[in-house]
């Protein structure tokens, strides 16, 4: 069986644990890398950056040269742009596109050929804003549901090929995201008119009192279920890890007024006034 696996955002917390835990598993894996990368010899990096087609092109051909066919494509590269929408950059607001949706859709058009070849099958890591929308977290949300639209259509598409198209959800996980994304809104509060920025002093002091009470899990609890749905002679449509699993059991069944409510209250906002 062919057994070679290419995966975007391998340096970060879940791709790096992703691509050490597939190799122990006998993959072959080609890691995408942005930037430096840490592994050993029997890793292929390959240099990726997902927002630049030209980047994802080259990094397709490059693989094509050594293997005639991929047994997984995992796009697992991805940004979380944070605060309200009022306050986030037009900018910023592209770059979270381009990463978390136009990203995976360019790795897709371009690593398809060698995914037919090797009667593989992609796995797309998405999140529960996918389809559950947070406050401050519009462009993050929107990203995804962009994945998860993209994720299904494509399963329809590539259905008379057998090729599964597979999606993994992870709930909160221990990774430098976060505190990148807290940076960038940082960064990006900088550019903005105090006046406006005061207007949502509230809600942005709300969701860091309500952040500060999640606890992430492991990245490895995730990296499991990604090789899980890699390796499933028959993967399902979706795997959910941690509280990702809360959220799906719960949440997405509350009618919607209820669930504006609900999130409301644990984000702290149902408090605030003008």
């Amino acid at each position: 069986m062919n057994r070679a696996v290419f995966i975007t955002g391998a340096t970060g917390g879940i791709g790096a644990a992703a691509v050490e835990l597939l190799r122990r598993r006998g993959f072959t894996v080609y890691a995408g890398a942005r930037g430096p990368a840490g592994f050993g010899p029997e890793v292929r990096v390959v240099p990726l950056d997902v927002a630049d087609p030209e980047s994802v092109a080259a990094a397709a051909k490059q693989v094509g040269t050594e293997v005639e066919g991929l047994w997984a494509v995992i796009n697992n590269a991805g940004v979380i742009v944070q605060g309200p929408l009022e306050l986030v950059p037009a900018e910023e607001w592209r770059r979270q596109l381009d990463v978390n949706t136009l990203g995976p859709a360019s790795v897709v058009r371009e690593f398809l050929p060698l995914i037919r070849a090797g009667r593989g099958r992609i796995v797309n890591v998405s999140a529960s804003t996918g389809w559950i929308a947070l406050p401050l977290l519009g462009a993050l949300s929107a990203s995804k549901a962009g994945l998860e639209s993209l994720s299904n259509a494509l399963r329809l598409e590539l259905a008379v090929w057998k090729i599964p198209v597979v999606v993994v959800e992870p709930g909160s996980t221990q990774t430098a995201i976060f505190t990148k994304a807290g940076e960038a809104e940082q960064a990006a509060h900088g550019r903005i008119d105090a006046d406006r920025l005061e207007l949502y002093r509230g809600h942005l002091d709300a969701y860091a009192k309500a952040s500060a009470r999640f606890k992430p899990g492991p990245v490895e609890k995730v990296a499991e279920v990604i090789v899980r749905a890699v390796e499933a002679s028959r993967p399902k449509r979706r795997y959910t890890v941690g509280d990702a699993r809360t959220l799906g059991a719960v949440l997405i069944r509350l009618p919607a007024g209820l669930r504006d409510r609900v999130l409301s209250n644990v984000l702290g906002l149902s408090s605030l006034k003008p």
